[in-house]
């Protein structure tokens, strides 16, 4: 995140940048691991936002994973890959201080498949309205080829 900031201060025109956290594929000791990792996470994004001061009124910041976890611990004391997961939204432009999506609880009856949050949002509606919204880009078919069912949140000031 440090370096993503120098692009941003640097003014060269940068306009999306993606950095990666690795190590969240706890299929075991989840409870030494995942403490560690949101720590480096919450600190990062607020060290990144403290840094941009003014400037995060020109920022969108998304967090997301590739996979959800599984909401049952397994025999390692870890999960195993699940079904749905959440996405953070911070910055200028974000119509924050809420929670977008549907929460259906965790009743074995509102589960999907074996014991998976189900999903209720698709990243692609998240990340349309942002390219569209924040990045001024309507034609969402070439950024998502064959996607065409965009179901916007109002997560973005437009």
């Amino acid at each position: 995140m440090a370096n993503i900031a120098q692009l941003i201060k640097s003014d060269i025109g940068l306009e999306v940048a993606c950095a990666d956290l690795g190590g969240w594929d706890m299929h075991v000791n989840e409870d030494a691991q995942m403490p560690r990792l949101i720590d480096e996470l919450a600190k990062s994004l607020s060290a990144f936002y403290a840094d941009m001061q003014e400037q995060i009124k020109r920022i969108t910041l998304i967090t997301m994973t590739e996979f959800g976890r599984r909401v049952q611990e397994n025999s390692g004391h870890g999960t195993d890959h699940g079904h749905g997961s959440i996405m953070f939204v911070m910055g200028g432009g974000v119509n924050g201080g809420k929670v977008y999506g549907e929460w259906a609880g965790l009743n074995k009856d509102n589960l999907y498949g074996p014991g998976d949050l189900a999903i209720t949002t698709d990243f692609r509606d998240v990340l349309g309205e942002m390219v569209q919204k924040r990045l001024l880009n309507s034609d969402l078919t070439v950024t998502f080829p064959n996607y065409k069912s965009f179901r916007f949140k109002g997560l973005f000031k437009g």
